[in-house]
C-alpha cells in the first residue's frame, strides 16, 4: 500500500485486466520459486511503527502533515488518520548487537520527532489504540489527505455497501460489569485507531513455510503478553482491542456475506502452508481487487528476458489483505527477496518493550522452525486461531492451548517453554549474549509481574475512577502518566501504579 494510487474510479474492464495480470504474476512467482532466483545473503530484520499525536489535553492532534514538515525526515511518513504518523526503520542484520543499536536508533529518532511535534503543540504517544479518541474523530474528513487513502476508503465502502459496524463486548474493569461498544462509521477512519508495530524478517524461500507456520503458532502468545489497546471510544473492551477493531473497520462484507462464510480481508488464515506461493494464490483466489490498477510490465516476459519482475499487481493486492502474518515479495536494486511481516503487536509501551517483543518473536520463531517434529504438525490451525483471539481478548488472563502442555496461561507458557527456546533461537541467529539477555530479560520480568501495557492502563483507569474521576477524565489522566513513563524509557513491568 506504500505505492502511489491514482484518485479515480474503476471500470469492469479494469478488474478483468487486473485479475489476468495477477495470474501472470503467480505464474512468474512459481517459476522463480522453482528456479531458486531469490537473494538471501544474510538474515535481515526491519521494523515499522505507527504513532499517535496528542495535544496538551491528551486529545488527538489532527495535524500530522504539519508535524511531518517540522520533523523533515524520510523515515517518518503519513498514516491513515490525521492523528497518526509512521516510523520506518532501515533494514539491518539480525545478528550481533544489532538489537542494541536498534533500540538506540529508535530512542534518538523518537526524541527528534517529539521535538518537531512540540513545535506545533503536539506530543507523540506510542500506544496500540489512543484511548481519548471519540466518534467525531472517525469522520471521513479525518483521513489524511492522500489519494491512496481516499481511494481505498471509497472502494471498501463501495464493496460493503453500508456503514461499518463496530460491535464488541469488553472484559469487566475492576468490579464493574462488561462494557459494550456498538457504533457505526461511514468510512474506514476507525482503522486509524489501530496503531501497531510491524516486524519484518527476511527468509530463504525454502524456509518460508516453516517460519510462517511458526509465526502463526506464536501469534496468540505474542498478543497476550504484549497487549496494549484496552480502551476504545470510552469503553473498556479487549486487552488488545486493536485486533477486532481492525477486522471490523475494514470489513468489506455485509452481514449476509459474513453468514455465508466469505473470508474477511483482515485474516488469520485457515491452514498451515507448504510454500509462500500458497498465500499469494489464496489472495488471488479469494479476494476481489480493491485497487485494480494494472501496470505495463509482463512479469513472465521480464523473467524470459533475465530480469526479476516487479509483480506490482500481486504486491498491491497483497497490501489490501491484512493478514496478521503477511507474505512480502520485494526488490532491492532489482534483486528479489522474501519477507514475513508480523503485524500482531501494538505500538508501545516503551522502546525497550518494543525491541524485547521483537527479539522474543525472532528467537522463538527460529527455535520452532528447527524442531525435529514441527509444532504445527501437533496442533490444528483452528487451535492457533483460537489462541490468537483468546490472547487478544484476555491478555495475561487467557488460557492458550499448547501441545504437550494442554491449556496454560501465557506467562507460564513463556517462562517454562518459550523463553528457553527464544534464547536458543537468538543464539542460532548469532545475536550477542548482551542483547539476548537484555531483551529476553524484559520478557521474563514482564511475565513474572504479569503486567503489560493493557493491564497497566486498565489498573490506572480503575484507580482514577475510584478516586472520583469520570471515564473521560480518567482516560486523559492515565494517558498523560503513560506518556511520561514511556518517555522515561523503562519497561512497562517496572512502571509504578498509575
Amino acid at each position: 500500500m506504500g505505492r502511489h494510487v491514482d484518485d479515480r474510479s474503476f471500470k469492469p474492464i479494469d478488474r478483468q485486466r487486473y485479475r489476468n495480470k495477477m495470474q501472470r504474476g503467480l505464474d512468474a512467482l512459481a517459476r522463480m520459486l522453482a528456479d531458486g532466483e531469490f537473494s538471501f545473503p544474510h538474515q535481515q530484520m526491519g521494523l515499522e511503527m505507527e504513532l499517535c499525536l496528542v495535544d496538551e489535553h491528551m486529545r488527538p492532534s489532527m495535524n500530522n502533515t504539519v508535524v511531518l514538515e517540522k520533523i523533515s525526515e524520510e523515515i517518518f511518513t503519513t498514516e491513515l488518520g490525521q492523528q497518526n504518523i509512521e516510523l520506518n526503520v532501515e533494514p539491518r542484520v539480525l545478528a550481533g548487537d544489532s538489537a542494541l543499536r536498534l533500540e538506540e536508533g529508535l530512542r534518538a529518532a523518537l526524541r527528534r520527532a517529539d521535538a518537531g511535534a512540540h513545535d506545533v503543540g503536539a506530543k507523540i504517544a506510542m500506544i496500540g489504540s489512543l484511548p481519548t479518541l471519540r466518534s467525531l474523530h472517525f469522520d471521513p474528513s479525518t483521513l489524511t489527505s492522500n489519494p491512496r487513502y481516499s481511494v481505498l476508503n471509497d472502494q471498501i465502502i463501495l464493496a460493503r455497501g453500508e456503514e461499518m459496524l463496530l460491535d464488541m463486548e469488553g472484559i469487566p474493569l475492576a468490579d464493574g460489569g462488561p462494557e459494550r461498544l456498538r457504533s457505526y462509521a461511514d468510512s474506514i477512519a476507525p482503522e486509524s485507531a489501530c496503531t501497531s508495530v510491524q516486524l519484518h524478517l527476511q527468509v530463504a524461500p525454502e524456509d518460508f513455510a516453516a517460519h510462517w507456520n511458526a509465526a502463526q503458532c506464536l501469534a496468540g502468545v505474542q498478543v497476550a503478553i504484549g497487549a496494549n489497546s484496552p480502551f476504545l471510544l470510552g469503553k473498556a473492551l479487549w486487552h488488545e482491542t486493536r485486533i477486532p477493531l481492525f477486522l471490523q473497520a475494514t470489513d468489506t462484507r455485509p452481514t449476509e456475506l459474513r453468514n455465508q462464510g466469505v473470508r474477511p480481508r483482515v485474516w488469520f488464515g485457515e491452514r498451515w502452508i507448504t510454500s509462500i506461493f500458497d498465500l499469494f494464490e489464496e489472495n488471488v483466489r479469494y479476494f476481489p481487487a480493491l485497487l485494480p490498477e494494472p501496470e505495463e510490465e509482463d512479469p513472465v516476459a521480464a523473467l524470459d528476458n533475465g530480469r526479476a519482475p516487479k509483480l506490482n499487481e500481486l504486491r498491491l493486492h497483497n497490501g489490501t489483505i491484512w493478514r496478521w502474518n503477511r507474505p512480502v515479495y520485494d526488490l532491492v536494486e532489482g534483486v528479489p527477496h522474501l519477507r514475513i511481516e508480523n503485524r500482531v503487536l501494538p505500538a508501545g509501551p516503551s522502546v525497550v518493550d518494543i525491541v524485547a517483543n521483537a527479539m522474543f518473536f525472532y528467537g522463538a520463531q527460529r527455535a520452532l522452525t528447527e524442531q525435529d517434529r514441527p509444532l504445527w504438525t501437533q496442533m490444528s490451525f483452528a487451535a492457533a486461531e483460537e489462541n490468537f483471539y483468546a490472547g487478544a481478548r484476555h491478555g495475561f488472563d487467557s488460557h492458550l492451548y499448547w501441545p504437550g502442555a494442554g491449556w496454560v496461561t501465557p506467562d507460564e507458557l513463556v517462562l517454562r517453554r518459550l523463553l528457553p527456546m527464544a534464547h536458543e533461537g537468538l543464539r542460532a541467529c548469532g545475536v550477542s549474549d548482551e542483547a539476548r539477555s537484555r531483551y529476553l530479560g524484559v520478557i521474563e520480568q514482564r511475565c513474572l509481574a504479569r503486567r503489560n501495557g493493557a493491564s497497566w492502563q486498565r489498573d490506572a483507569v480503575a484507580r482514577l475512577e475510584a478516586d472520583g474521576a469520570d471515564r473521560h477524565a480518567a482516560l486523559a489522566g492515565m494517558l498523560r502518566r503513560y506518556i511520561e513513563l514511556a518517555d522515561n524509557g523503562d519497561p512497562v513491568h517496572s512502571w509504578p501504579a498509575g
